[in-house]
């Protein structure tokens, strides 16, 4: 018979005398120096009591094909989940530039209700520098604090403080380039991503002053009367992507817009690789406007590169008549953002109908269009 653990334990009786009394405690178990040998595979080593897990209920682990399978399992998990995440955060950065949108629509009404017009296009003539519509409507976008470092009756060429803030209202939340431009090394402008609707291929003859059919004007502001296809249906604001390629000041081009994108590379002019829309207080078409030539997002390429082209660049020609393909483009999926007269913002498909488009840019076509 096999030695059990009681049997293995010896008690020793102690005696504690206290005030005459005696108390008897067990001595502490001491083992036995040996003990009967076990046999079988779940031996104990001699000199101690039985080390290994029962049999009974064996341990178990990960083999190395469960372990894959799990690690396989997470990352079809996170595969799912990543592109929902991103979903998510570009409908938030989305709706913040729809707020934006909003903001600067406000700014404007506020603006012609103060002056009894909306702001032009950009200044002209006599003491006239240039000055954005965007620059004008400042102190209604509660940026007073810039808007008190200049006056629109001199050049901001000086005025780096003033070129080289940043507007948070003017910027998308999607912007990639969202960073001060450089020149020869230094601070010299900031981009804007929120541009006026001038028209749809037309912006300018200096021959006779005339501007294109769009909702601002060079020189002056218009009145809400000038609208007459309805301010709902007359596009403000739409988006731009920030340090764009275009072409200026090569002169080409007629009263007739391009019907293709192709046919702009070979209007020609002065070729800048990345200074389009980076200037939010040049009021010019290829800084602070767009033009509906073409649809949202068209692809214009001309030798790799996606261009906007401006035939002359306002006050640089006496006789050359300012026509300009500027097109809209966003970061967002397949649309663009964009505002109306009326102050109410819309996402726009790049594939709305090239008609309702340009029908859209002007203000007295006579054009009964939607935004579909």
């Amino acid at each position: 018979m096999k030695t059990t653990l009681f049997d293995q334990m010896q008690f020793q009786s102690k005696s504690i005398i206290n005030s005459g009394h005696s108390l008897s405690l067990p001595s502490f178990p001491r083992w036995r120096q040996s003990v009967t040998a076990q046999t079988g595979p779940h031996a104990s080593p001699a000199g101690g009591p039985a080390a290994c897990a029962n049999p009974a209920h064996p341990l178990h682990g990960f083999t190395l094909v469960e372990l894959l399978v799990v690690i396989t399992v997470i990352g079809i998990l996170i595969a799912l989940l990543l592109p929902a995440v991103q979903a998510a955060r570009e409908a938030a950065r989305r709706m913040a530039c729809q707020n934006h949108m909003k903001q600067i629509a406000l700014g404007m009404h506020n603006f012609e209700s103060a002056k009894g017009k909306f702001p032009p296009m950009i200044g002209i003539g006599n003491d006239q520098y240039r000055w954005s519509a965007q620059a004008r409507i400042l102190p209604y976008l509660e940026e007073s604090g810039v808007a008190d470092l200049f006056s629109f009756d001199e050049s901001y060429s000086s005025l780096t403080l003033v070129k080289t803030t940043r507007i948070p209202v003017y910027l998308c939340p999607s912007e990639e380039n969202d960073r001060v431009r450089l020149k020869n090394g230094e601070p010299a402008y900031y981009p804007i991503n929120y541009v006026v609707n001038c028209g749809v291929w037309k912006v300018y003859d200096p021959n006779n002053g005339s501007g294109g059919l769009g909702a601002f004007y060079p020189g002056d502001g218009l009145e809400t009367r000038a609208y007459e296809d309805g301010m709902s249906k007359t596009l403000m604001l739409a988006e731009v992507k920030t340090y764009n390629p275009y072409y200026r000041d090569g002169g080409g081009g007629d009263e007739n817009p391009p019907a293709q994108p192709s046919v702009v590379c070979g209007l020609g002019g002065d070729f800048k690789t990345n200074s389009g829309h980076t200037e939010w207080v040049d009021g010019r078409v290829h800084q602070a406007g767009f033009t509906t030539t073409f649809t949202p997002n068209t692809n214009v390429d001309c030798n790799g590169n996606d261009v906007d082209f401006n035939s002359s660049r306002v006050g640089v020609s006496n006789t050359i008549v300012t026509y300009a393909a500027v097109t809209a483009r966003s970061y967002h999926y397949s649309a663009i953002n964009a505002a109306l007269m009326d102050g109410s913002v819309h996402a726009i498909s790049e594939t709305i109908d090239p008609i309702i488009w340009r029908s859209l840019a002007t203000r007295a076509g006579g054009e009964p269009v939607a935004i579909p």
